[in-house]
């Protein structure tokens, strides 16, 4: 029985391996990982550096002083000044970023909230909280009154933790799913090929023919899809590492940032990885074995692509975190862990909740294909 399955998957291994579509899928899928990471890397660069001549251009529907005029000019804010329905063509026309006007003692920030308008805002409340301390100063001093003593009767002092910031988790996470689509994808091809594929050339009722236990055939070919799975899950992960490393000593955004795992954390995510890798390729499997063609069973596997992705987006979009629950619902509990270690959350119960689960789904899957290959009906219906 061994050596047969040891069979089965020597020749699964040696198909997989002579296959270019095959290794295309697992070798080269991962190398978006590090575009991806330092993609988002590069983004988020860009938003936090924007040069202030990009939207520092505002417009003012009143007289400013001359205090005003000298704030402005420290704070690089050019002065455009107009009625309020000049300014707010000129803001139409895009010559301007945001415009203010005045009543009373009260200012309005006008825009429409696009992205270089918020930034315009927030250079210009900015600059009325530096205009309001000095109003406040000089009317302290004015009334012979001691401004330090009045205005800093309190202070306050930050201490920021050591840990990642939100663009590390941001980026790890999103990395992740991507990993995890990286590993469908890997999975889809040989699946098809070794079912589906070898069903369509004939291959399959000849193997069917040798003494051999449908259970060997089917352990070895799921074994066979499963390394595979796995080899372009732990290569996207270690390029994933190394594209973090790399977007360190590049981007200022991860300054002072920790963005390496612990040793534990990774140690869980390559287990994540490949508890995921065993439970799509044995339903990729499942999937394909029912088909009649290779064109039909790729058909019927491209929704995983989605499934596998999606779930985990909206859990991480919407800050789902890790339960037992949570730790039972397929391709969900994968993501959820992930991005729990990312926080610095280990949880092993929810860990080991998921490993169970898996082995569960994956017996069940397993036992309904090794069903299916004892049914000649299923296998050679045309």
């Amino acid at each position: 029985m061994k050596n047969n399955l040891w069979n089965i998957l020597k020749k699964e291994l040696r198909e997989l391996f002579r296959d270019k579509k095959s290794l295309a899928m697992m070798l080269v899928i991962p190398i978006f990982i590090p575009l991806l990471i330092l993609g988002m890397s590069a983004l988020f660069e860009m938003q936090m550096n924007k040069d202030v001549e990009d939207y520092n251009t505002i417009g003012f529907a009143y007289n400013l002083t001359e205090q005003e005029q000298q704030l402005a000019q420290q704070m690089q804010i050019k002065i455009v000044m107009g009625s309020e329905e000049e300014l707010k063509q000129k803001y139409e026309n895009g010559e301007i970023q945001l415009y203010i006007t005045k009543q009373d003692r009260e200012y309005t920030l006008n825009s429409d909230g696009s992205e270089i308008s918020t930034y315009a805002a927030n250079l210009m409340e900015t600059y009325f909280n530096t205009y309001k301390q000095i109003l406040q100063q000089n009317y302290l001093q004015e009334n012979h009154m001691n401004a330090d003593e009045v205005l800093n009767i309190i202070t306050v002092k930050e201490n920021v933790f050591k840990q990642d910031n939100f663009f590390t988790n941001y980026i790890r996470s999103y990395a992740f799913l991507f990993i995890i689509m990286a590993i469908t994808v890997s999975a889809t091809y040989p699946s098809t090929d070794t079912t589906a594929g070898e069903k369509e050339r004939g291959t399959l009722e000849t193997l069917l023919t040798f003494p051999i236990k449908s259970k060997d055939i089917i352990m070895g070919k799921f074994l066979g899809v499963s390394i595979s799975s796995i080899v372009t899950g732990v290569i996207s992960f270690l390029l994933a590492i190394v594209s973090l490393i790399v977007a360190q000593n590049v981007f200022s955004i991860f300054e002072g940032v920790d963005v390496m795992f612990s040793p534990i954390s990774m140690i869980i995510a390559i287990i994540i990885i490949i508890m995921y890798s065993f439970f799509i390729s044995g339903l990729c499997i499942a999937i394909a074995s029912t088909s009649k063609t290779f064109k039909e069973a790729q058909s019927a596997l491209t929704p995983l692509t989605f499934i596998s992705f999606f779930p985990g987006m909206i859990a991480f979009m919407v800050g789902v975190v890790g339960t037992p629950i949570i730790s039972l619902i397929p391709f969900l509990n994968y993501t959820v862990i992930f991005t729990d270690l990312c926080n610095g959350n280990i949880d092993y119960l929810n860990i080991a909740i998921m490993i169970i689960s898996t082995i569960i789904y994956i017996s069940i899957v397993l036992t309904y294909i090794i069903k299916q290959y004892k049914s000649e009906k299923v296998l050679f219906s045309k």
